[in-house]
């Protein structure tokens, strides 16, 4: 399965992207003045935090794939950074299903990068705002199976999906399309862990035009109502690890992250 690369996509150069300001802080190479300059004035820790978020991502989704789950679909995927989430699942589960999405254009750039899958695997990729969940169902379904259990990938994703946008709302509808043996894979940043450097973070976000909602334990426990959280349970991401993972090492860490099964 391919994604069109025909058509050039247009990239906004003039406003800063999450996801292009997220690879500038992963120490990437694409991404533009107006993200660095986001990135500039953003707390040190800030770089600790996008390094423990993905390395998160990274235990979770092999985790599932130890579990037997095959089909992955992750939103908010960013800019390719290897291991890629399928590079990772597919080496337990080659046959693994895995659909990206995005909203950022330049992320359709490098999508053959996250279209190169295992022989027995399909990846595939779409440009497409988590705020727009229907288009995203709709098109995953195209490739995955929703008889059969999904795990739902939104990596520091909902932080930027204020509450006014009805972040809840958005994460609970695309649950309820999962079939039961689904898991919800999510982090994000915490507002009261470390309070003033939060502040400083959506201040200087804000100020590259990027609305931010970080939101407390409590606001981000709500994205898990109904779910069956895995050990460890709700924790920072830095805490996360699978039983038969090597622990991380111990560091603060500001950002909440959890791994939930749907009954």
């Amino acid at each position: 399965m391919t994604t069109d690369h025909s058509q050039p996509p247009h990239i906004d150069t003039s406003r800063a992207h999450p996801a292009r300001v997220y690879d500038w802080l992963l120490g990437g190479k694409d991404n533009y003045p107006v993200d660095e300059a986001v990135g500039e004035k953003l707390p040190p820790e800030a770089r600790d935090a996008a390094r423990q978020n993905r390395a998160f991502m990274n235990r979770a989704a092999a985790s599932l794939a130890a579990r037997g789950i095959d089909q992955f679909l992750d939103i908010g995927t960013g800019i390719p950074t290897e291991p890629n989430l399928h590079q990772i699942v597919q080496r337990t589960v080659p046959n693994a299903r895995v659909v990206y999405a995005d909203n950022d254009p330049i992320v359709l750039r490098h999508a053959q990068a996250l279209l190169v899958s295992s022989a027995e695997g399909v990846t595939d990729y779409i440009q497409a705002d988590v705020r727009e969940p229907e288009e995203i169902v709709r098109h995953a379904r195209e490739i995955l199976d929703f008889d059969r259990p999904v795990a739902l990938s939104l990596i520091a994703l909902m932080h930027f999906v204020p509450d006014d946008q009805d972040a809840h709302g958005i994460v609970r509808g695309l649950v309820e399309t999962l079939p039961s043996g689904s898991h919800l894979v999510l982090s994000h940043a915490a507002i009261d862990i470390f309070p003033e450097l939060a502040e400083q973070v959506i201040a200087q976000y804000a100020k590259g035009g990027i609305r931010l909602g970080f939101r407390t334990r409590a606001e981000v426990a709500r994205f898990f109502d109904g779910l069956e959280l895995l050990p460890p349970g709700l924790v920072t991401a830095t805490e996360w690890y699978d039983a038969d993972q090597e622990p991380p090492a111990p560091e603060q860490c500001g950002i909440y992250a959890a791994v939930a099964r749907i009954p």
